[in-house]
């Protein structure tokens, strides 16, 4: 794409053969691809990723849809996974908030470019206890607890100056005192209805794998990649 100027966005050239050929001789060792336990595998690839992956292993693009049906993604940050579902907290007057709200079902996508793996997820939504959020925001550091309380999330920002002086406000309000959760912050928990465990493979023949929810248990499949 050119804009006026005639500068253009640098895309990345597919691979060559002999690059995908070198791919294959520096591969990792065979996959591990699990059909019995979605979440046994998830806790293993996410294990690889902290050890691994630079930066946040525990970040996932969570998609929703708006009051018009419009998808939105943002990335957001995992701070809990079992076979009890995927939790992450939040404003829940922002934008993802109210879409959740409103339409209580979600996408998770994992990306690890390090692992060249990735984990999607769909599954339904709910909130998290009020136990759960407390414990989770007295975790944070103070001055995020403070953000929490001055930050109106997805609103308009008159400028940076605005931000600064409401933080400023609310840390004068709790002196240095402890910072209770707001009421408006709290968190949710996405139970999996499904999941796709993908792994790069050269000349684009991936790995695809598929966990269904189904009675008793979880059905399995492969996918073309």
């Amino acid at each position: 794409m050119s804009d006026k100027t005639g500068s253009k966005s640098i895309i990345p050239p597919s691979p060559s053969e002999d690059e995908y050929v070198r791919q294959v001789t520096q591969a990792e060792p065979p996959p591990l691809l699990s059909e019995e336990d979605p979440f046994a595998l998830f806790t293993a690839w996410l294990a690889d990723a902290g050890e691994k992956e630079l930066n946040d292993p525990n970040a996932m693009a969570l998609a929703t849809v708006d009051e018009t049906g419009a998808p939105d993604v943002r990335m957001v940050l995992l701070k809990e996974a079992g076979p009890e579902g995927f939790v992450f907290f939040t404003n829940l007057e922002s934008a993802k908030g109210r879409q959740l709200a409103a339409n209580p079902k979600a996408a998770l996508l994992f990306h690890w470019k390090s692992l060249r793996r990735q984990v999607r997820v769909r599954g339904t939504v709910s909130p998290v206890s009020a136990a759960e959020a407390d414990a989770y925001f007295a975790t944070r550091a103070r001055p995020a607890q403070i953000g929490a309380w001055a930050s109106a999330q997805s609103r308009e920002l008159p400028d940076r100056l605005a931000l600064e002086k409401k933080i400023a406000e609310v840390g004068l309000r709790f002196g240095l005192g402890k910072v209770a959760r707001p009421p408006h912050w709290s968190g949710f928990r996405l139970e999996p209805t499904a999941f796709e465990f993908w792994r790069d493979r050269p000349f684009r023949l991936h790995e695809r794998l598929v966990f269904e929810r189904a009675a008793g248990g979880w059905t399995t499949k492969r996918l073309f990649p």
